[in-house]
């Protein structure tokens, strides 16, 4: 069967190439699926770059996120039937025409939600729903700092605080020409990042700051994090999307001082953790579709072969939304 191969680390699309590979088979508690759309995120990119625990070995076939038809059941699987619309995690795998997902991290599809429309929710706008709920505790009318806003995550951020009630909504972007596309996924204020953002957060909340900040960028802007939460506040760190070794946290004493708690959040751990809160995430997402209190925007980018393009521009910081390919 076809399926998107990276040979070997790269930091370019120079070892990605599309290829066949055998058929994988379910094992006990898996289903396969018959792949119509993958989603494409950074964590592919992470993947392709060799940062670690991103592909446990090469060649590596990418893609965590799918949406298609159950083809097989493996052993001990109740709840799914052969032929069945279904959206799921993959721990890798997704760029194929077949993948494996765990049956417990694999959701039936509303008939009224399309399947280039599910493909695009399990990575971001779980992930999204579960740092707010879980690991911010976003209270009703509580502002919020997005780091990279114009991204997946962060797009999908945008639609879901208002949706949960929170307040002001401030996002960051690294490139100024991307302020508007962040502005027009919903922030009410976005800023490029640079050297007046401490200043520009505390303008914009009357010197008080945010309550929560949710930070995918590693602890590369930690102290400025710091500086523009409120005291009480939440600091959630979601990723290292610039690769590397991270700094190491603050001292305690800065935190106590700071009345300021950090936290951290990956849905990659918690999907093999806690599977079950992932899979209620994704369901709640679906339910928030199918009710019309969830726009999900994805751009269609055609087949397998496109793929190595959009992951290239997500690692060149230009990208925009959230990307989908076709499969079948």
């Amino acid at each position: 069967m076809r399926a998107l191969v990276m040979t070997a680390p790269s930091d370019g699309s120079d070892r990605t190439e599309v290829g066949e590979i055998v058929e994988p088979r379910p094992g006990d508690g898996e289903v396969s699926i018959d792949v119509t759309y993958a989603g494409v995120n950074f964590m592919d990119v992470m993947a392709r770059r060799g940062d670690p625990g991103y592909a446990s070995s090469w060649p590596h076939v990418p893609g965590l996120e799918v949406a298609g038809t159950v083809r097989e059941l493996g052993a001990d699987v109740s709840g799914l039937a052969l032929g069945q619309r279904v959206v799921a995690f993959t721990a890798g795998g997704g760029f194929a025409e077949v993948a494996v997902a765990r049956a417990a991290l694999t959701v039936p599809v509303p008939d009224e939600i399309p399947l280039l429309t599910a493909a695009g929710t399990p990575m971001v706008f779980s992930t999204a729903l579960l740092l707010l709920t879980d690991a911010a505790r976003l209270a009703s009318a509580e502002s919020v700092l997005v780091h990279s806003a114009s991204g997946g995550v962060g797009s999908a951020l945008a639609q879901l605080i208002p949706t949960l009630g929170g307040g002001l909504l401030i996002g960051t972007v690294g490139r100024p020409d991307k302020v508007d596309a962040a502005r027009q996924s919903g922030y009410d204020i976005a800023l490029a990042r640079g050297a007046d953002l401490v200043d520009s957060v505390r303008a914009a909340t009357e010197g008080k700051g945010v309550d929560v900040v949710l930070d995918p960028l590693g602890t590369s802007l930690i102290d400025v994090d710091l500086a523009i939460t409120a005291p009480g506040g939440r600091v959630v760190l979601f990723g290292n999307a610039g690769g590397g070794q991270p700094a190491p946290l603050p001292p305690l004493g800065k935190l106590i001082g700071g009345n300021v708690s950090i936290g951290g959040f990956s849905i990659t751990s918690l999907s093999r953790s806690a599977p079950e809160r992932v899979a209620a995430a994704l369901r709640r997402v679906l339910d928030l579709i199918s009710a019309g209190r969830l726009d999900v925007a994805v751009t269609d980018i055609g087949s397998l072969t496109n793929v190595p393009a959009i992951h290239q521009l997500l690692a060149d910081g230009r990208g925009s939304g959230k990307y989908v390919a076709r499969i079948a």
